[in-house]
């Protein structure tokens, strides 16, 4: 009679320089690999906010059966916490949701003094002092149109209106890498999230991104009589275009300059051969999630998981949390120029 057969237990283990091409090999081929677990996202991100890449693998019979890229992320307004991936929407575990693995974060961010773990996608783990939510954040894909005509023709009716109101306006549509291209996109993205109530993201962290992802990310731009009225800045990944860094300025709203941005960037994106739209992620019932709605875009529930050492209560940067109500609100007072100066130092603790 032939004994049972049981698969050796994985080995969890923090990656050396020597793993540096297993790990591209193993992200390379597996399905699930994101822009946030590509080396150029974690180097930018380490290179341009000083928040330290970490990152674990479990092993079997000494093959790579699941990789964990983490950002040690360090404030001084917002403590200490272990996150994959920083600044990312996406991150957590490729492969095999092996225990191993959990435990090796935990043992980390422990010994990193990070209170807070937080792993945003991928398989998940269970058990004690882990808090999983399904219901907090939906993602928007979809399928890209053949051409021009049929993707204003696949926008519902009512948004399809907005995109024809904007492109009567004859805005300019411009993209591109240049040192131009990304002042433009940050002056316009800046005045954008001060308007919302929330600091700027340093500026270095956009420039790392964009040198890092070369020809993987570019900047879109529409503009009106030369001034520069909605911007984003697009990762391109595996046939997905996202649409990451975002936003318009007063005059935007009037003009429909956002509408066209999106409408542009989907038939500039179908140009370098792309078949998806990912409009990133949004927080159930927000005013962005109801936007991706009205463009037909069906919400998919987003997992991510979150620990804290011995009970402590987690890291809190929801934008939506009662306590920064007042602070916000504040926030959209300053004068640009004042929250472009103070900004960075907050919002580079947001990760």
């Amino acid at each position: 009679m032939n004994a049972p057969f049981f698969p050796a237990s994985a080995v969890a283990r923090i990656a050396d320089p020597g793993d540096h091409a297993a790990i591209a090999r193993f992200l390379a081929d597996h399905p699930d690999t994101t822009a946030f677990h590509r080396a150029e996202w974690l180097d930018a991100v380490e290179r341009s906010t000083g928040h330290r890449t970490h990152v674990l693998l479990s092993e079997r019979d000494g093959a790579i059966r699941g990789v964990l890229p983490l950002h040690e992320v360090h404030s001084p307004l917002f403590g200490r916490a272990l996150v994959s991936t920083g600044f990312g929407v996406g991150g957590g575990v490729v492969g095999e949701g092996d225990p191993a693995l959990f435990a090796a974060a935990q043992e980390l961010a422990v010994r990193l003094n990070c209170p807070t773990l937080e792993l945003r996608g991928g398989p998940l783990p269970q058990g004690e002092g882990w808090h999983v939510k399904t219901d907090s954040h939906a993602g928007f894909v979809i399928a890209l149109a053949a051409d021009d005509d049929a993707q204003l023709l696949a926008i519902p009716r009512k948004q399809r209106a907005e995109v024809r109101r904007g492109l009567g306006h004859g805005m300019e549509v411009r993209t591109g890498r240049c040192a131009d291209d990304r002042a433009m996109h940050y002056a316009v993205y800046a005045e954008s999230v001060r308007n919302l109530g929330t600091p700027v993201f340093p500026k270095r962290l956009f420039d790392s991104v964009m040198d890092g992802f070369g020809v993987d990310a570019d900047i879109l731009t529409v503009l009106h009589e030369g001034q520069p009225l909605a911007s984003v800045l697009s990762l391109y990944h595996r046939g997905a275009v996202m649409p990451y860094w975002g936003g318009g300025t007063h005059a935007a709203r009037t003009m429909r300059a956002n509408d066209v941005m999106y409408y542009a960037l989907m038939n500039h994106a179908r140009g370098r051969g792309c078949d998806r739209f990912d409009f990133g992620r949004s927080k159930v019932d927000t005013g962005a999630y109801h936007f991706k709605r009205n463009w037909g875009f069906t919400p998919e529930p987003l997992a991510y998981a979150t620990w804290t050492a011995d009970g402590q209560a987690p890291r809190d940067v929801n934008p939506l949390s009662p306590r920064y109500k007042a602070k916000i609100a504040l926030w959209q007072k300053l004068p640009l120029s004042l929250a472009n100066r103070i900004g960075p130092f907050i919002a580079n603790g947001l990760a």
